[in-house]
């Protein structure tokens, strides 16, 4: 059975819409993927979309979500370490993944911050595979 999991920060623009694209990508039979915001943007980041689409992820299609437009219980919320204070959704476990927020850096940043995810990524659907979350 998949496990519902969620990608919460302030925007909902950058890296917790990379985030839903690798989870959707390199988990799709581990994870049912949510992502939302706080404050989302109007539209998802052109360079999230670009450093992406540069690794075989689409995330083109995807859209900044408030946290009412995800389910109000999941089995796994994940933070991105922007500090985003949220009203409680009921979980069974959460972790900060602690990223620094490209927005308004170049490119390369972006990157940098795809990558880290994407390591991040594997080592929780491994994690969850294992028992270990």
């Amino acid at each position: 059975m998949k496990k519902s999991i969620g990608f919460i920060c302030v925007g909902n623009s950058c890296r917790s819409q990379m985030a839903e694209g690798f989870a959707k990508k390199l988990g799709k039979n581990v994870f049912e993927v949510y992502s939302a915001g706080t404050e989302p943007a109007v539209e998802v980041n052109p360079n999230a979309v670009e450093v992406m689409k540069e690794v075989g992820v689409d995330i083109a299609g995807q859209k900044p979500k408030l946290l009412k437009d995800i389910p109000n219980k999941l089995d796994i919320i994940i933070t991105m370490g922007c500090n985003v204070q949220c009203p409680f959704l009921p979980h069974d476990y959460k972790e900060d993944w602690g990223l620094e927020d490209p927005v308004g850096k170049p490119i390369e940043e972006f990157r940098k911050t795809r990558d880290t995810i994407e390591k991040k990524m594997q080592d929780l659907i491994r994690r969850v595979q294992q028992g270990e979350v």
